[in-house]
């Protein structure tokens, strides 16, 4: 669940990982309907047999599908702050897809707060560490620098 902190709490979440522990199942389903939303449809995520004969044994999810759950994910382990206007995502300063996860895998994910400022008057950006990991394996499906803008 997020957290809702004040503002000038921020200083105590620096470095502080924020994770749920709801793991989240990557059905064939789940990928399909993104391989068809982005138009993305190659063999390796919407045809278990041709994916079967390759070095990953099964379909994968996009790499951009996995990316695309860190909201979920945030919305459940991520911090927000009180009387705000809105949270937005602002970008990425890095991101690295170190793993593919296969259908029917678990994933979940962490946040980490690396650091805040004030760019424009009523404004803070927040940079989060982010990983999102696969129930079971030892490396990350990906890794990156995720930021949100907040206007106050």
């Amino acid at each position: 669940m997020t957290l809702l902190i004040d503002k000038n709490q921020l200083p105590e979440y620096l470095d502080k990982l924020l994770t749920s522990d709801h793991w989240l199942k990557i059905t064939q389903q789940r990928i399909d309907q993104f391989a068809e939303i982005t138009e993305d449809r190659q063999f390796i995520h919407i045809d278990p047999e041709q994916a079967a004969n390759t070095a990953f044994g099964a379909t994968v999810a996009h790499g951009m599908l996995t990316l695309s759950l860190l909201p979920y994910f945030y919305e459940q382990a991520g911090i927000q702050l009180r009387d705000v206007q809105m949270q937005i995502n602002y970008g990425f300063d890095k991101v690295r897809f170190l793993a593919p996860v296969k259908v029917n895998s678990e994933i979940n994910a962490s946040f980490t707060l690396r650091e805040f400022s004030n760019p424009k008057p009523a404004q803070l950006k927040l940079k989060f560490k982010v990983i999102v990991r696969i129930k079971g394996a030892e490396t990350p499906a990906l890794i990156g620098e995720w930021l949100a803008l907040i206007i106050e």
